[in-house]
């Protein structure tokens, strides 16, 4: 992964926020304990509690916040916060932390004050929440469909069963668009080349005439579009196939239509 941020390299998108965050706060109970940027405006962030962990299943979600200056309120302050999927095993979360993938959003409430924050500082985290986990004991392959940062919980998904020794045959399908913010790729790539999990890797972007696309010898176009070609190339049927799909709104409905109309029980399509 890229290094490590500093200070000085925040972008100039959460350095016009000009919000104070509170350092400390009787309400913060974990600390950031990591951060590496895969590019400006994208980041891995580690967040730990300060005590013991909460468990949580592969695919849920946390809600991580900071409190703020705010006058015109009657504390005089007020929590930001949002919620995401963590992309890290469940196993570390005691050891580690809970790792979540998480895009800049410029004109943003949170993630402009979460990349002014300097590894170490306080937080306030809860959860976890959210129903979007494994079938227990399921042998089909696992069609994996994310847009963006929806990758984060299929990442968290297949470190678990690496971790416990019992991979499941996964195609991950990731669309972006600009090849340079493919999240987890290296990590992909690698269980892809070096068979350390039965994984087919397949990335799209989707802007073919943008310069930063120049080098990308992939596939072309949103993911949802590629949705169909996969399913023909690699033979996946509803009878041996099991769908996860998260990321935007949009292409959730484009990719769930794709697949009931191949004809897949909703209960095969999990989002």
């Amino acid at each position: 992964m890229p290094a490590m941020t500093d200070a000085t390299s925040v972008p100039d998108a959460a350095q016009a926020d000009s919000r104070t965050i509170l350092p400390d706060a009787p309400q913060y109970n974990a600390s950031l304990v990591a951060r590496t940027d895969e590019t400006e405006s994208l980041g891995y962030f580690t967040v730990k509690f300060d005590g013991e962990h909460t468990p949580f299943e592969a695919g849920q979600y946390m809600t991580i916040g900071v409190f703020v200056e705010a006058p015109e309120m009657p504390t005089g302050t007020r929590i930001v916060q949002r919620p995401y999927s963590v992309a890290s095993d469940p196993g570390v979360a005691g050891s580690d932390g809970y790792e979540m993938y998480v895009r800049l959003v410029h004109g943003g409430l949170f993630t402009p004050l979460l990349w002014r924050l300097p590894v170490g500082h306080r937080m306030r985290m809860i959860g976890p929440k959210g129903k979007f986990t494994l079938e227990p004991d399921d042998d089909r392959t696992h069609l994996f469909i994310s847009s963006g940062t929806g990758n984060a919980p299929f990442v968290a998904m297949m470190k678990m069963l690496a971790r416990e020794g019992r991979p499941r045959k996964t195609v991950f399908l990731n669309g972006v668009s600009y090849a340079g913010d493919l999240g987890y790729r290296s990590l992909l790539e690698e269980w892809q080349s070096n068979g350390a999990y039965p994984v087919t890797y397949i990335p799209t972007v989707s802007r073919p005439n943008a310069p930063e696309n120049a080098g990308w010898t992939g596939r072309w176009g949103r993911v949802e579009t590629i949705v169909n070609p996969v399913l023909d190339e690699l033979r996946l049927t509803p009878r041996d196939t099991i769908a996860y799909i998260c990321g935007n709104p949009d292409m959730i409905i484009a990719a769930e239509e794709t697949l009931l109309g191949r004809g897949f029980p909703e209960a095969q399509v999990k989002k």
